[in-house]
């Protein structure tokens, strides 16, 4: 049985959710699994990332990575359950983008 860290699992789903915010393509389909995932509000709070991002320039990127994992990781204690499906969205990210690996 694999054991989940959920601190480390906000941080890696951060960390990607920082990377592709450049890449059209794969922000898209990372919006999409995680408005699944964990619901419409994440989606729309992805596209505002994405907006100050683009408009405060790259030196906004860690900030925003920081605010996720902040948010990921409060939601991962309210509902530890959705942990091995942001895992997974990670891993998908990663293998469909390989540089993500390293992110």
């Amino acid at each position: 049985m694999q054991v989940i860290h959920q601190p480390r699992v906000a941080w890696d789903a951060a960390r990607v959710i920082g990377r592709a915010i450049h890449d059209e393509h794969l922000f898209g389909w990372l919006r999409g699994e995680l408005g699944a995932l964990m619901g419409p509000a994440t989606a729309a709070a992805l596209d505002e990332t994405r907006d100050r991002v683009r408009w405060a320039g790259d030196a906004r990127l860690p900030v925003e990575t920081g605010v996720w994992r902040v948010r990921l990781e409060d939601s991962l204690r309210q509902h530890p359950d959705l942990a091995g499906g942001l895992a997974g969205v990670v891993s998908t990210a990663r293998a469909l983008r390989p540089v993500l690996a390293f992110a």
